[in-house]
């Protein structure tokens, strides 16, 4: 392998041939209509091919990214630019699957499904230090608490709030995979990563050949801009409402929205270890964080409710109201203005209607 020509940082690491042969075996074997172990798994009929599916038509990878875009005036050069993008990414080592716009439901936007085999993952782990797990967690968890039950309506399934078990983690190394532990190479990288690693790649790749002088014209997001592509995303594993129907997808989406992502599971504790999973580290923090601050928040409300039931029922005593509403003293009392200029004088009792503050504090 060898790194494609960039700034420091941002150069992007080109497979070997011999690498590239044999990631590229599908397309190979598509061309060559051969059929041979070697150049793939056999690609499944479209209309046999499930739309909940995550997974290209060979049934066994997974689409980690999707572009999008619609052929319109100006379709000569951004095609052109297409074109060249789409090598380069393959020259990275990436697998591309394009679905033809007559697929879409519109008609006119077209598909290329982005797949990062594990030879791109575990060279660009080992790039951006991504942790990964190297021994199972052996020290003892007591949860064993007096009065414990009490907090069980506000517990959630232990697959959910614990979908895999808790690990030791070092920063991935490709020299030293046998060190991690791989028991699956297509599941070791949970999806949050691979899209992160694809999106890594996707935004650092150039759109033009390697004789034009500009180097910087790279990256997903000027192709989104002038219009090169529409759209780029990574997919979910599932509708939020029902499981996929494909058996090989975790439909781990559903399982937030039923358990988590709804009013009526407000009061349930977050399942956080699955929301880092699926959403990455980054979105795990800030729900660990916004969970931490809602509850932290619980004990402000009980002083501020305890203050509300106290000033409505010491309402009709409270001496400052009274005085404040009466026409003896309170409508004998002028104030100063308010303002230097346009404001004038007026009388305490204007503010009687403002006393029902006290509800909410003494000291509103």
């Amino acid at each position: 392998m060898r790194r494609i020509t960039g700034k420091s940082g941002d150069s992007l690491i080109e497979m070997s041939p011999s690498g590239s042969d044999d990631m590229n075996g599908y397309n190979n074997h598509e061309s060559s209509g051969t059929g041979s172990l070697q150049q793939g798994p056999p690609e499944i009929d479209k209309q046999q091919h499930s739309k909940d599916s995550v997974f290209f038509r060979d049934g066994r990878r997974r689409v980690d990214f999707v572009l999008s875009y619609v052929d319109d005036k100006d379709g000569e050069r951004k095609q052109e630019r297409r074109k060249v993008y789409e090598a380069n990414l393959e020259n990275v080592g990436l697998e591309l699957e394009t679905e033809d716009k007559s697929e879409s439901e519109d008609g006119k936007t077209s598909f290329v499904k982005i797949h990062a085999p594990w030879e791109v993952l575990a060279t660009y782990a080992d790039v951006l230090k991504i942790k990964v797990p190297f021994k199972v967690n052996d020290i003892p968890d007591n949860k064993d608490t007096p009065m414990n039950w009490l907090s069980t309506p506000f517990r959630l399934p232990d697959h959910i709030m614990h979908p895999e078990p808790d690990y030791f983690t070092a920063p991935f190394n490709k020299s030293k995979s046998d060190f991690f532990l791989i028991d699956d190479q297509e599941t070791f990288f949970p999806p949050s990563t691979r899209n992160r690693i694809v999106y890594y790649i996707l935004s650092r790749c150039s759109y033009l050949k390697d004789e034009c002088p500009d180097k910087d014209k790279k990256g997903i997001k000027r192709l989104l801009n002038n219009g090169t592509y529409t759209a780029a995303f990574p997919l979910h594993d599932s509708r939020y409402w029902t499981r996929s129907r494909d058996p090989n997808c975790e439909s781990e989406r559903y399982n937030l929205y039923k358990h988590w992502a709804r009013f009526f599971c407000f009061f349930k504790e977050q399942p956080l270890d699955l929301v880092r999973k699926y959403y990455g580290e980054k979105i795990g923090i800030y729900f660990a964080w916004l969970g931490f601050y809602t509850e932290m928040l619980f004990f402000a409300a009980v002083v501020g409710t305890i203050c509300f039931i106290y000033g409505f029922l010491t309402y009709d005593d409270n001496q400052w109201s009274k005085e404040i509403c009466s026409e003896a003293i309170g409508g004998n009392i002028v104030m100063c203005p308010l303002c230097d200029k346009k404001c004038g004088y007026w009388k305490l009792i204007t503010t009687c209607n403002s006393s029902v503050g006290e509800i909410f504090g003494p000291y509103n």
